[in-house]
């Protein structure tokens, strides 16, 4: 994974933004544990600053355990970094801080995203998700 990780962050580096600008690692068979996840997150900053890329790209970490600090697991806001599987994504900062720009008070979107999970609960955010799901044509009928 690590060496998979290296490559992607040497690759997205060297790509022409306009053609390649992130990249997903999806890992289902790698640290499904996510207490051996969050560990790993200190291999991949070691590894962006090693291929010193610290500046031009960051990873950011989705897993379907995650859990933020000072949370308990089914807290809700918990999902706004859940995955069906080990993710990493990996980012232009150039591209966040562009995006960033455009949007007024972007310091806003964590906060707007914990409280829509808060208000939408467990079974708004199952219905949504099962929504999504069907929309897209991975569900089946409805009993």
């Amino acid at each position: 994974l690590l060496a998979m990780l290296s490559d992607e962050l040497q690759q997205l580096a060297g790509a022409d933004p306009a053609h390649h600008d992130t990249t997903l690692l999806i890992h289902p068979h790698a640290l499904l544990d996510f207490a051996a996840f969050n560990q790993f997150q200190d291999v991949v900053e070691t590894a962006v600053r090693n291929l010193d890329l610290e500046g031009v790209l960051q990873v950011a970490s989705f897993h379907p355990r995650y859990q933020f600090a000072n949370t308990e697991p089914d807290d809700i806001t918990n999902a706004t970094n859940r995955s069906p599987y080990p993710t990493l994504h990996l980012l232009r900062e150039a591209t966040i801080e562009h995006a960033l720009a455009t949007f007024p008070e972007p310091e806003t979107i964590y906060e707007a995203n914990l409280r829509t999970l808060q208000h939408l609960g467990a079974a708004g955010w199952a219905a949504l998700q099962a929504s999504c799901l069907a929309d897209a044509g991975l569900a089946g009928p409805e009993p």
